[in-house]
């Protein structure tokens, strides 16, 4: 055992709560395994499969935009329900190499290989085929990488892992836009994404072992109560309820501000290259983003509180958000981008943190996380329905993100409705 190593306890460790600090080299280790998994998400989600798609369009009979729409919300409906059922899988895995590691290889090396099959996709069909084969195995290797963080940290020190795993996500999500980007040409693209997804995950699943499930402490099998076990009630677990819809919230006002942006900035703003604009905005929100996600995480381990944390992110981010209705210039947009990322940055690192808190049971940690997980998928698919007729019918871009910073705000105060931390 090395210093990175958590001590790893004997018997039904596996269920216990963590109290030894996890080191640098673990923290590092899981970090690079999850940028690498953003990293086979956001290759395609940038630019590959909207390339696919304009090469496929011809003869459909539907517009590039169509059969990108049409494709990305195929994989987002695997996403949903492949996350939560994976990371229940994993809760119950009692093999010799521990409950999350069997599912972070098959995940990455399933998604990998999915990559790879969708860069010689045909047409429509199989595109569709290919990038929902890639969100239902890498989001298997995900809620895996997600539940190690309970499993192996203790409380006083998520903030800070918490941190580090959001900064991997974002830089994930730029390496692997720049890995499409430079490949040079889609087939290449797809290649480099496979690589660097499956070779991310290797060093810590050579290097740290994971912790094992005594097969005594798993319950019988029973398909009934396996697909019950997902229903989580807001009576017997309120905080979790609680935790989930603020959650929500402040991702669903975050992913209306992002949405339209582009129009926002030619339509409303006049900007001279609203694609360049949104570059600008991007750049700038990731800068503040970066600066933010692991300091908010290790200043909330050091006080030993969650919530103010979260409270006070999402009023910046609200406060960031109505500025884009009531500033309505390339200034304020570039401030309220700054902002944006200032405040999401802290909430990304904390909430992770607040949410590992409120799990209700050891055993149930990847499943309860999965679920968790759906209130950052959930309004991707929400926000289009919300914003297109706010925009189109009720007011335009103004009533947009003056709804968003009040539903940001309301995520905000709900957070007080957790009872059972500080």
């Amino acid at each position: 055992m090395t210093a990175a190593d958590p001590v790893v306890p004997a018997g039904d460790g596996a269920l216990a709560e963590p109290v030894e600090r996890v080191g640098r080299g673990w923290t590092a280790a899981l970090s690079l395994a999850n940028g690498a998994i953003w990293v086979g998400w956001f290759g395609p989600l940038q630019i590959l499969l909207a390339s696919q798609a304009e090469d496929f369009a011809p003869g459909t009979g539907m517009s590039k935009e169509t059969v990108l729409a049409w494709v990305t919300g195929a994989g987002a409906v695997v996403s949903l329900a492949a996350n939560p059922f994976f990371g229940a899988l994993s809760d119950r895995t009692t093999a010799r190499w521990g409950r999350r590691t069997p599912w972070i290889v098959a995940g990455s090396a399933g998604g990998a290989l999915s990559l790879l099959l969708l860069a010689g996709a045909g047409g429509v069909w199989t595109m569709a085929a290919g990038w929902c084969l890639v969100q239902l195995t890498l989001n298997a290797a995900f809620a895996a990488i997600t539940a190690a963080v309970p499993d192996r940290v203790p409380r006083l020190q998520r903030g800070s892992v918490g941190g580090w795993l959001g900064a991997a996500q974002i830089l994930g999500v730029v390496g692997g836009t720049g890995l499409a980007a430079a490949a040079g040409g889609t087939g290449a693209g797809y290649a480099a994404c496979a690589v660097f997804t499956l070779a991310g995950v290797l060093p810590y699943v050579l290097r740290h072992p994971d912790l094992r499930l005594p097969a005594s402490a798993r319950a019988p099998w029973a398909w009934r109560s396996f697909l019950a076990s997902f229903r989580l009630s807001p009576r017997r677990h309120p905080d979790l309820a609680w935790a989930w819809l603020t959650r929500f919230l402040i991702n669903l006002s975050n992913a209306l501000v992002l949405l339209y942006l582009l129009y926002y900035l030619r339509d409303r703003l006049h900007h001279h290259d609203p694609e360049e604009g949104v570059l600008v905005l991007t750049a700038v929100n990731a800068v503040t983003l970066l600066a933010t996600v692991v300091v908010g995480g290790v200043w909330s381990d050091r006080v030993g509180r969650r919530k103010p944390f979260v409270i006070w992110s999402g009023v910046l981010m609200a406060v960031a958000t109505a500025a884009l209705a009531g500033w309505q210039t390339w200034p304020g947009a570039i401030v309220a981008s700054a902002v944006l990322g200032i405040g999401f940055g802290v909430f990304t690192s904390v909430d992770f943190a607040l949410m590992t808190d409120v799990l209700p049971e050891a055993l149930d940690r990847g499943k309860d996380l999965g679920v968790i997980n759906i209130a950052n998928a959930l309004p991707q698919v929400a926000a289009p329905a919300l914003a297109a007729p706010i925009v189109t019918h009720l007011g335009g871009y103004r009533v947009l993100y003056l709804v968003s910073a009040a539903i940001g705000l309301a995520g905000a105060v709900l957070v007080r409705r957790i009872r059972g931390v500080e």
